[in-house]
């Protein structure tokens, strides 16, 4: 992102009803815990709040939808533009029978309980980090089931201000990835699961949790996966697509479980998560996740993918 700060100023944003904070560290909004500050942090109070500042937004000024920060790296330089984080207002759930309508700040594993309380099986939300703006955006999924198996349209709101309803052939999903337009904010998504007995789905969660603990390092500040599996959905972001080949594995064979630079580690417990153990600063994280990419090149020509976000400028 490249605003020239002079364009971003009190005197040329809109004057919005939400909170607008200048120079506002991103470290601590991060799962990650490093980072530098955003130009501007806006906090919107409502979706017509959003709509008017964005509509008056000088066209220039770039913009950074950010979720509850639990697949991203900030740079240490930071982030030379307008960063939007949805919070009160826009994490509500409500439920229709076999329908979930949920903000997009809404934490998925809240959507997964409201949902399962009311005999909805959105289960694989339970484990998932983050909130649903970024797992729609993700097309997240876990334990055979993903966002695309259950979407059902989205409100989004658009950089010239308008609110717009998107379908799921709109966001053609494929594997960790969907077509979110440009420069805007998805304020909230509509789902649909299958029903099921509370009971059940809540001993089905449990279970999931359990396993979870067990095999991710769910106490160490990491960001979830580091990078996608090396093959996945051919298209469709079906699970019937998947294949079995894993990053950990990979970056075991490449020798890189328990490798460091700085403060960064590939954790011990589960390689394919990359670990702030103390002091990283981003380059260090970013650093040490370009060697695992280049050493699993090397030693079995599989290129991996970053699924944690990376945004920002690195340190002056």
């Amino acid at each position: 992102m490249s605003n020239p700060a002079s364009i971003i100023s009190p005197e040329t944003l809109p004057k919005p009803r939400g909170t607008l904070t200048f120079d506002r560290s991103l470290a601590e909004l991060t799962w990650l815990r490093v980072g530098g500050p955003a130009d501007v942090l806006f906090q919107p109070q409502d979706v017509e709040d959003l709509q008017d500042f964005l509509r008056d937004l000088p066209p220039q000024i770039e913009v950074f939808p950010m979720g509850v920060g639990s697949n991203l790296i900030v740079r240490d330089g930071g982030i030379r533009a307008v960063v939007i984080r949805l919070g009160r207002g826009f994490n509500g759930i409500e439920i229709d029978g076999e329908t979930v309508t949920a903000g997009a700040a809404a934490l998925d594993a809240h959507v997964a309980r409201r949902a399962a309380a009311a005999g909805v099986d959105l289960t694989f939300l339970r484990t998932i980090p983050g909130a649903i703006g970024g797992a729609v955006a993700m097309n997240a999924g876990c334990y055979g089931r993903y966002m695309a198996d259950v979407f059902q349209s989205a409100r989004f709101v658009t950089r010239e201000g308008a609110l717009i309803t998107l379908s799921a052939e709109d966001l053609a999903f494929e594997y960790r990835n969907s077509a979110m337009p440009e420069g805007g904010v998805l304020v909230d998504a509509v789902l649909k699961g299958p029903m099921g007995e509370p009971v059940e789905l809540e001993g089905r969660m449990a279970e999931q949790l359990k396993k979870r603990d067990e095999t991710q390092p769910t106490k160490d500040r990491t960001a979830g996966s580091t990078f996608r599996n090396p093959a996945g959905f051919s298209s469709t972001g079906k699970a019937d697509d998947v294949h079995d080949l894993k990053a950990w594995k990979v970056i075991d064979d490449a020798g890189m479980r328990g490798a460091r630079l700085g403060g960064a580690v590939m954790n011990e417990m589960h390689s394919n998560f990359l670990t702030n153990a103390g002091g990283a600063t981003a380059a260090d994280l970013e650093g040490l996740g370009e060697e695992v990419r280049k050493k699993v090149f090397k030693n079995s020509s599989i290129e991996l993918v970053w699924e944690i976000k990376r945004i920002g400028e690195p340190a002056s």
